[in-house]
């Protein structure tokens, strides 16, 4: 059952949106009043909201059960679109399930039911199958970037958990590409689409090529992150070993990042992602699980150290910088007997030659050793730090919570004082540990 239930300019008011955008606008009046919505916009457009304001409304303050399911391909979009719902302060508990992560915690979390459960294909499965919860009054399917989670390697899931929804009576797809049909089993009977995918929007992201002479490309690489200084971005690559052998030369000229791949830990996958989105690393380096569900806003270039080998995914890797009203760059690297693929098209060929000062990260992060399920809130820590640590307020960086831990942003050249201040202190009725968070 839910808390004190907000209603939408309450929503948009706590999460400071003035006004929604025009894409924003019909999607969310079509989902209201259609059974079967299939939303296609741009990355970055903010499709999410989008679809979480009308979910809401649907929801019964008074039901126990899960109303609502949300399908998404990666385990960094449901812990994103958890948190986007977190934001909102609807009143209704949510919890995302995923893969990489004890069952345990799952167990745990979902005992105390949510109105909205997020997922992965795989985990979901998992749960049905063991059947954790009462899937009666689930109502609401909502298939995020349902191009990737519609792909082969997940329809024999997406199909069983589909199949054991007999009372959907609302349907809603979002994609930031229009390449997959539709299988019979999701039941998408005459949809409603809102295409903004061919809306004239004037893109501010600005494609230049960067060409490297045989066998320099990671220093050609180093030269356009020295061209960059302390911006933040994304190196993509199309394999691990890429992103291995590029953190390695990073390491070795002292360049700091975060890596992101398939394979890690999810722990470390999550806490990679955390010290780049509070600006402890500047740079990513990434293959394409991370072109989907992660939303940095101030985020300014991305670098194609290899060229994805299918246009969505080159899509789906430049929708990471110009978002909405930014400007962005995209970097592609060339070799000089290379050929772009036909995709690639108003790139400019550009020489780099000026090179400015990277100083030193300005943030880093400290690991605290109790989150929600201690009753913690982000207001508990900030509280922490001003009185015990007696930081100010430009002191304190973002703040991320977790259900057993959280994440703070501090200025690096006071994080040590700042262990030695608050660890092994009262926070709520918890003693936690406060630390640096190492790589």
């Amino acid at each position: 059952m839910a808390n004190t239930i907000k209603d939408q300019q309450d929503i948009l008011t706590k999460l400071n949106i003035h006004v929604l955008n025009p894409m924003q606008e019909d999607a969310v009046a079509v989902i209201e009043k259609t059974t079967n919505t299939v939303l296609l916009s741009p990355t970055g457009t903010g499709k999410t909201l989008a679809f979480l304001l009308p979910l809401i409304k649907l929801l019964d303050p008074h039901c126990a059960d899960i109303q609502a399911l949300i399908i998404v391909p990666s385990r960094e979009l449901a812990i994103q679109i958890e948190q986007v719902v977190r934001s909102m302060g609807s009143g209704f508990k949510v919890n995302a399930v995923y893969g990489g992560r004890p069952m345990s915690k799952d167990k745990i979390e979902i005992k105390h039911v949510p109105a909205i459960l997020i997922g992965t294909p795989g985990r979901i499965a998992d749960h049905f199958s063991n059947k954790r919860f009462s899937k009666t009054n689930i109502k609401t399917l909502i298939l995020d970037e349902f191009d990737k989670s519609l792909e082969d390697g997940f329809e024999a899931e997406m199909k069983e958990i589909i199949g054991q929804l007999p009372h959907i009576n609302k349907r809603i797809l979002t994609s930031a590409t229009q390449s997959i049909n539709i299988p019979g089993f999701v039941r998408l009977d005459q949809p409603t689409t809102v295409n903004y995918l061919k809306a004239k929007v004037q893109s501010k992201l600005e494609l230049k090529t960067v060409v490297f002479p045989s066998k320099h490309k990671t220093q050609t690489l180093l030269n356009v992150i020295g061209h960059l200084g302390n911006q933040t971005g994304i190196i993509f690559c199309n394999l691990r070993d890429s992103v291995d052998l590029v953190s390695r030369y990073l390491d070795k000229n002292k360049v700091n990042h975060s890596c992101f791949v398939g394979g890690m830990a999810q722990k470390d996958r999550e806490r990679s992602l955390i010290k780049f989105r509070n600006g402890t690393n500047q740079i990513l380096i990434a293959t394409d699980l991370a072109s989907r569900g992660i939303d940095i806003p101030e985020l300014k270039f991305i670098i194609h150290y290899e060229v994805p080998r299918a246009k969505e995914e080159f899509i789906h890797r430049n929708g990471r910088v110009a978002r909405v009203d930014a400007k962005g760059t995209a970097y592609i690297m060339k070799g000089e007997a290379e050929d772009l693929p036909v995709y690639v098209t108003n790139s400019k060929v550009v020489t780099i030659n000026k090179q400015l000062d990277r100083k030193p990260p300005f943030w880093e992060t400290l690991f605290i050793s109790g989150g929600r399920k201690d009753k913690i809130s982000k207001g508990d820590i900030a509280g922490l730090f001003f009185k015990q640590g007696n930081i100010t307020k430009d002191q304190l960086g973002a703040i991320e919570l977790k259900q057993d831990c959280a994440f703070v942003a501090v200025p690096k050249a006071i994080a040590e004082d700042l262990v030695g201040k608050l660890n092994n202190t009262r926070l709520k009725k918890k003693k936690v540990r406060v630390m640096v968070l190492e790589d």
